[in-house]
């Protein structure tokens, strides 16, 4: 398979004007983000949507009417939930959460539409992409294409608990994954291509990585496993960012990751925290490395936990990535990442009143503390449609709040 992006690759000769929206002293306003989860029809299509264009269309303008009524200046479009596509591509089938069957042809570019749109309210696109995931666990392999790459070269990939995923310890894979953005970012007027949390799978009951044949083919002088799989997702990392540099430098790379990297009783310089889960140990996903190096433009850590949380503080947690974030960019300035926070709305709803998302409003009291810390210049919220629904009143909290900060520089 030829590498496209070994290609000689033309840049953009012209980048359209910027779309982010300046206070009215000139400087950027801070990142206003909203998260639009396909993956399952969680925001968007509807289930009664699914092979409606036209209905796709009016529900998608519906979002972004609602989005930037609030003061939402960015949002962050999947469109790879799984190896698959919601804009037109050579490369990977049309997502059946679009169609309702995989593959086939679109009659419209459902990414280029909504850039479009978007653009036309001055909001900025972010388009996320998954890297290795190629199912669910709940949807079976049937309902992948014959012409998915899964099915030609099935060499490339390992299943995990009901779930397949690219073997993130090939070489191939990360061609493959170069490619897509590639793609993407040569064809279409985005702001950034953004990444969550999900690099090697979640840990379930303990069930090993069935990834030891490939660690002991192409060890490339690591004798540790965990280490080896972190080397993996860095070199896709690398690699990634690598790519959208050649193709547009206007284009930035942010991951989402889980929000703890580790915790302080495996690592004094981890977190005080105690979470089950962690980026590094567990995930292989070494975030705090890929700040320091600068091959992100922004982090936008999942801190879905209240104020006060014993095992995982949000106060504790934001004080942490901020001062990853500030010493990182001392020792390099050029390098200049920014810290975006993802906060989770959707733990409003119906929340008890035993809880702290069910008193009072956890989402204004996180957005008061993000203001006490400089280096927090935005934050996102998972996801489109449960904060629509207004649980709390959070929609009036976050207006009030954009509209008081409309004319100032971030947070002051």
């Amino acid at each position: 398979m030829a590498k496209l992006r070994n290609i000689l690759i033309i840049c953009l000769c012209s980048v359209s004007a910027a779309v982010c929206t300046l206070s009215a002293e000139g400087g950027p306003m801070p990142f206003r983000g909203a998260w639009i989860a396909t993956v399952a029809n969680i925001d968007w299509p509807t289930e009664e949507a699914v092979g409606n264009d036209s209905l796709q269309q009016a529900e998608m303008v519906f979002l972004l009417d609602s989005l930037e009524s609030l003061g939402i200046n960015a949002i962050i479009f999947q469109v790879r939930p799984t190896a698959d596509a919601l804009y037109k591509s050579e490369y990977e089938p049309v997502s059946h959460w679009l169609t309702g069957t995989q593959g086939g042809a679109l009659e419209w570019d459902p990414l280029e539409w909504t850039i479009n749109e978007a653009h036309k309210r001055k909001m900025e696109v972010h388009v996320w992409l998954n890297p290795y995931r190629v199912n669910l666990a709940k949807t079976d392999t049937s309902m992948i294409c014959a012409d998915h790459v899964w099915r030609k070269h099935r060499e490339w990939f390992w299943e995990y608990n009901k779930q397949w995923y690219f073997d993130p310890g090939l070489d191939v894979t990360r061609d493959w994954i170069c490619t897509i953005v590639q793609d993407i970012v040569m064809r279409y007027d985005i702001q950034a291509i953004h990444m969550d949390d999900y690099f090697y799978p979640y840990p379930q009951g303990g069930k090993p990585i069935p990834d030891a044949k490939t660690f002991a083919k192409y060890p490339r002088g690591f004798t540790d496993i965990a280490a080896w799989r972190r080397n993996n997702i860095n070199l896709a990392i690398q690699d990634i960012h690598r790519t959208i540099q050649e193709c547009n430098k206007n284009v930035q790379f942010g991951i989402s990751p889980f929000g703890v990297w580790r915790n302080a009783s495996v690592d004094s310089t981890g977190s005080a925290t105690t979470a089950g889960i962690t980026n590094y140990d567990d995930l292989y996903a070494d975030i705090r490395l890929w700040i320091q190096k600068g091959w992100i433009d922004y982090v936008l850590p999942q801190l879905y936990w209240e104020i006060g949380k014993k095992a995982a503080d949000y106060e504790i947690l934001t004080h942490w990535w901020a001062n990853e974030i500030k010493r990182a960019n001392e020792l390099n300035p050029s390098n200049n990442v920014k810290l975006y926070i993802g906060m989770a709305p959707y733990k409003l709803e119906g929340a008890s009143s035993k809880t702290p998302w069910g008193v009072g409003n956890e989402i204004s009291r996180q957005m008061h503390l993000n203001r006490t810390i400089p280096e927090i210049t935005g934050e996102c919220f998972y996801s489109t449609r449960p904060l629509l629904r207004n649980p709390r009143g959070v929609c009036d909290t976050i207006k009030e709040f954009y509209t008081e900060e409309e004319f100032l520089l971030p947070w002051e």
